[in-house]
Parts: C-alpha cells; structure tokens; sequence
C-alpha cells in the first residue's frame, strides 16, 4: 500500500514527459487521470499542442464509449499543459520523463540538456525498455542520476512499471522514482540494470521463437498466437506483439543482445526482411498482420 510519504515526493512538483510520442501521450494522459500536474513537453509549442489535442481527442472518444465522464475529463485536462522542451518548461518540475525514440544519441543529447537547464533534484528518467542504463547515463554525462522508467503502452491500462537501476545510483533517486511509480498507481518491479532490462528479454525470446516456427512453415501467424493466448491466457501473442511494439524495435534490442555475446537473440531472417521492406508493424499499418487505422488487424 502506498503511504502519504511516498505520494508527497511523487507530487512535490509538477512530472514532465518529453516526447508527444506514443508512449509520452500514453504516460501524460494516465498523470493528468492520477491527479498528477503534468506537462506535455514537444520540441516546439505547435508539436506539444498536437500532442494535447490528441489526449483530448481519446479523452472525448473515451466519453463517447461511456468509459469516462465529462467531469472526470474537466479534473484531469486541468492537470494537463503543453509546452516546447526548454529550461522554462521545466521550472518547478520534479521529474523528467524522456520518452523519445530508442535512439542512445537522441535520448542521451536530450537528457543531459535537461540536466543544464533543471535544478540538481530534478529526477532524470528514461522510458527506455531495453537500452542499459548506465550506458545512457554516461554518454549524457549522467552517472548515478539516471533511473530507468519503462511504463508498458497502454500506461492507462497496464499496472506495472519496469525501474531499472544502475549500480552507484543514489537510494534517495531510486525512493523518487519509485514514490511516482506509486502515484502512478502502479506495481514497481525494481530490476538490475541490462540491455533488454527483464520485461523486453523474456517478450523478445517469446516473438523470436514464434517468428522462426512460422518461418518453418510450422503453423499459422494466427495459430500460434492463439496457443499462447487460449492454451496459456496471455492477453495478446507473440507474433501480434511484436508488431504492435514495433519489429524494427525488436530487431535492434535483438541486434544489441547477440553484439553483447547473447547468440540466443540472433533475429531470425523473417523479421530482418520486414524490416527491411519497411513493413514494421501497426505504425506502418503491415507487419506479419495487416492492420487498419484504428489499431485493429485485418
């Protein structure tokens, strides 16, 4: 159960997500339900507004569905703002979100901006799933400040938050981020620093296997998601998994494992292929499934 300390240091100050991408929309609008002052960061002001538009828009489609009500919009889009990433946006911040694209330049150049530009108690996290940590944390010149923060899409609906720690970062940083994790009402699993974390290792092994039965002919993409979700209740297979994660994704965390002497992670040719041809996903709307504009497979 969460205590009253633990919610005052996740609340302190307001929680800043940088990147109006799928998983910062995701993460901003579950904040702003939580009753956590949230800010949409974007790198200009037109880019972070569109990303506000399009919590309202799911906010208004969620009101439709009768999954929310108006009132309960009007409380969390009071919680809500966009603004471009600058040191202004992150005035009165107590944590800082990155969530960009799993590229260790882009996130890496981004943190250690922010670093510049915040106080020293800022709490620095990245939404990374797989890139280590500590790897990110020095090439931003961040050693024992970083703490990993992967939140799994939907963050309105998943109830877990993946907290990779490198060795030598300070227990107050971790205790921070774990406090949010709990503001964010979610289950924190504290794991050791890695490439591919836990979550991504044991997800990867799982697309992989069935990526190669379906190379050998061995049964249906549909079928061998089916065996996992009606023979073993997950939520979603392997195959549509890896689509909706991305396959150009798994084909790096992949990539990174067997370059870190972790042959048991060689990519398969069938995925290697797809990515390609460009065709890696429901973000380009073709992977191993076809999928239309709503998210849904064809």
């Amino acid at each position: 159960m969460q205590d009253s300390s633990d919610r005052s240091l996740a609340v302190s100050g307001a929680l800043a997500i940088l990147g109006p991408g799928t998983l910062g929309l995701s993460t901003a609008q579950w904040a702003s339900e939580c009753g956590l002052e949230t800010r949409l960061l974007g790198r200009d002001q037109d880019h972070a507004e569109a990303g506000l538009c399009e919590i309202h828009r799911r906010w208004d489609r969620a009101i439709d569905r009768g999954h929310l009500c108006a009132e309960a919009k009007a409380l969390a889009s009071g919680q809500l703002s966009a603004a471009p990433f600058g040191s202004a946006a992150l005035e009165g911040a107590s944590a800082l979100l990155e969530a960009l694209p799993e590229d260790p330049d882009l996130k890496a150049t981004a943190l250690a901006t922010a670093a510049r530009w915040a106080h020293p108690n800022l709490l620095l996290l990245s939404g990374t799933s797989a890139l280590p940590v500590s790897d990110l944390a020095s090439r931003a010149g961040l050693a024992g400040r970083l703490v990993g923060f992967h939140l799994f899409v939907p963050v309105t609906r998943m109830a877990v938050v993946e907290m990779a720690v490198a060795p030598g970062t300070p227990q107050a940083w971790v205790d921070q981020a774990r406090a949010l994790g709990l503001a964010l009402r979610k289950r924190v699993v504290q794991v050791r620093d890695q490439p591919g974390f836990a979550a991504a290792r044991m997800a990867l092994a799982q697309g992989l296997e069935a990526m190669r039965l379906l190379e050998a002919g061995v049964a249906s993409a549909e079928d061998l998601d089916a065996l996992m979700t009606l023979g073993y209740g997950h939520p979603v297979g392997p195959i549509e998994l890896s689509d909706r994660v991305g396959l150009d994704l798994r084909l790096r965390i992949a990539e990174g494992l067997v370059s870190s002497g972790e042959g048991r992670f060689l990519p398969p040719p069938a995925l290697r292929l797809k990515v390609t041809r460009g065709t890696t996903g429901l973000k380009t709307r073709q992977g191993f499934y076809r999928w239309n504009a709503d998210g849904r497979r064809e």
